[in-house]
């Protein structure tokens, strides 16, 4: 199974974080300098939750912003006898 959410389909996302060196010109220096560009993927949070679907439960990874906004539905709990 992949990283993404089954409900939106929020799936892995590519970018960068910029790497600076010197100091910058409020504490002496003559300003921070762009070195490089570090490329980093962005996650999405994903979590292995039982949904009732279709009548049926079954198990999906579904993504943190999909359960708290109510997207899914969560089975009922077991009765015990």
């Amino acid at each position: 199974m992949s990283a993404e959410c089954g409900i939106c389909g929020k799936k892995t996302t590519f970018g960068g974080s910029i790497v600076y060196s010197g100091l910058p010109k409020k504490t002496g220096g003559i300003g921070l300098n762009r070195r490089k560009t570090n490329k980093r993927a962005f996650k999405p949070n994903l979590q292995k939750i039982r949904v009732f679907l279709n009548g049926h439960v079954q198990r999906m990874k579904v993504c943190t912003t999909c359960i708290k906004s109510n997207k899914i539905v969560k089975p009922p709990a077991k009765v015990k006898a």
